[in-house]
């Protein structure tokens, strides 16, 4: 890609997010760029700090990029320069004629923007992830300028091409011990959502540890559960059963847990609208959540899956599923009504914009 050398070594970038688990969003940046991670808090940085040097482990493109964690105030970055790609819909106020800002976001499923969305009206681009986001926008009221909506594709998807031809190593990093089962991935999402960890969870240890391997990946606001959880397993000398560190966004990020599933079960969670790269069977979990985006059919996955409701035998319902020969077709299908390109090269996409828009900022 043209000037990616001189983009390496001479760009500012800098990015934002709230919590250490939505820069998987730009980990595919991160990890080719490096730069500064903002973070609100104070206290955040030796969280985002202890992942972020995992970086080491993955790394496999030279040398390892220099990630700095700092904490400003998103209301006075009059200080920050260059690129700024935040991971919230949050009001970040810069020195515009030095920073250019770049909204990517930190999912695209059914549920409402929090906050305030209109913010999103202040940035100067949008890296689009495909029709949906922009379709979500449109939904409460953002209509953003064509020439700002820059098509990159989900960046995150690239890395799930990269470890297909992995997967057996995967299994054994996370400990697999009966590989012959399929594994279930199991991705609620929290009380903003009406997650159903708490609800279902155990029932779901119960259930499906019998015949299948369970993966467990909590949202992040509800790791808390999972030592609960795990206690729960040991005195009931249930086996089987796996868990995903959320915020261990280079060890277990969720394109690993994607690579090595077999099947997701998933509520409101945008993770199930992701898990289309994989055109593996998708069960919802049913809540009663209705604050959500009005969407089109082609782009509304519950309506084309089916759900799990309380009383129904999930055993059943997951091996109906992975049973299912016309599944492939389906899944590709809402793929590509909700995301652009597929194809392995968001992130250099990404890139070649990055490029262009920090020259803008700083010619040469």
């Amino acid at each position: 890609m043209k000037n990616n050398r001189r983009i390496a070594r001479e760009m500012k970038i800098n990015y934002y997010a709230n919590q250490v688990y939505q820069l998987s969003y730009t980990k595919p940046i991160l990890k080719t760029l490096g730069g500064t991670v903002i973070v609100k808090q104070w206290g955040k940085i030796l969280k985002f700090k202890r992942y972020l040097k995992k970086i080491k482990y993955v790394s496999n493109v030279g040398e390892i990029p220099k990630i700095k964690v700092i904490s400003m105030d998103p209301h006075n970055l009059k200080n920050v320069s260059g690129i700024l790609l935040s991971n919230s819909n949050a009001n970040l106020v810069c020195d515009r004629t030095k920073c250019k800002k770049i909204f990517i976001g930190h999912g695209n499923g059914d549920k409402k923007y929090g906050g305030n969305p209109k913010c999103l009206l202040d940035y100067d681009y949008h890296f689009i992830a495909g029709p949906k986001q922009i379709y979500k926008m449109v939904d409460v009221g953002i209509n953003i300028p064509e020439e700002k909506l820059l098509k990159t594709g989900n960046l995150r998807f690239d890395e799930y091409y990269e470890l297909v031809e992995k997967r057996d190593l995967l299994l054994d990093i996370y400990g697999i011990e009966d590989k012959t089962r399929k594994n279930v991935l199991y991705a609620p999402t929290w009380k903003w959502g009406n997650g159903t960890l708490r609800r279902y969870g155990k029932l779901f240890c119960k259930m499906l540890s019998n015949e299948f391997n369970l993966i467990i990946r909590p949202h992040y606001y509800d790791r808390r559960y999972v030592k609960q959880l795990k206690s729960w397993l040991r005195l009931n000398k249930i086996k089987h059963v796996y868990f995903s560190d959320v915020s261990n966004i280079f060890i277990r990020d969720v394109m690993h847990d994607f690579v090595i599933s077999d099947i997701l079960i998933s509520d409101t969670s945008s993770i199930m609208y992701e898990y289309l790269i994989t055109r593996k069977p998708i069960i919802i979990s049913e809540t009663e959540h209705e604050d959500l985006h009005n969407m089109p059919e082609e782009m509304y996955l519950p309506a084309h899956v089916d759900h799990f409701r309380e009383g129904m035998n999930i055993v059943e319902l997951v091996k109906k599923n992975i049973e299912g020969r016309n599944n492939y077709e389906k899944y590709n299908t809402l793929l590509f009504n909700c995301f652009y390109f597929n194809d392995g090269k968001s992130t250099e996409r990404a890139l070649m914009y990055l490029d262009e828009i920090y020259m803008g900022v700083n010619p040469e």
